[in-house]
C-alpha cells in the first residue's frame, strides 16, 4: 500500500474521488473520474451489497441516498469502502463495525452445536 501513499491516492486510482469542474467561480456537477475499471467495479458491487446489509456502510447509504439518488449514493459508498479497504490494508487490522456485538452472534450462532456436542461427550444428559 505505499504504493499510493494515502487512502485518497487510493481512491482516485480507483476512480472513485469525484472530478471537480469550475469555471468562472461556479462548481459545476462532477462526474465520474477514469480509474481502474475493475476495482471501481467490484467497489460498486461491495457497495451495492453493503447497501442491503444491517452495517454502518448501510446508515451511510441511507443518507446519502436522500441527497444524491441511489447511483451516486452507491459510488460514494464505493469510495468509502476503498479508503476503509486502505487503512485495513495498512494496518494489518480486520474490519469490525461499531453497530455490531461479535461476541454475542458468535454465541448465538454456535450456542446449539456446543450444547450438541456436550451430549455427544455426556456432559450434559436429556431427560
Amino acid at each position: 500500500m505505499t504504493a499510493f501513499g494515502t487512502a485518497e491516492k487510493l481512491a482516485s486510482w480507483a476512480g472513485g474521488c469525484p472530478g471537480n469542474h469550475e469555471s468562472a467561480g461556479k462548481r459545476v456537477a462532477g462526474k465520474k473520474r477514469k480509474g481502474n475499471p475493475h476495482v471501481r467495479r467490484i467497489l460498486c458491487e461491495a457497495a451495492n451489497a453493503a447497501s442491503r446489509t444491517r452495517c454502518l456502510l448501510r446508515e451511510k447509504f441511507k443518507s446519502l441516498l436522500v441527497g444524491r439518488g441511489r447511483k451516486r449514493a452507491i459510488f460514494a459508498l464505493a469510495d468509502k469502502i476503498s479508503k476503509i479497504v486502505f487503512v485495513l490494508l495498512s494496518r494489518g487490522d480486520y474490519y469490525r463495525d461499531a453497530t455490531i456485538d461479535y461476541e454475542a452472534l458468535s454465541v448465538e450462532r454456535n450456542a446449539p452445536r456446543w450444547m450438541r456436542m456436550l451430549e455427544k461427550y455426556g456432559y450434559i444428559t436429556a431427560v
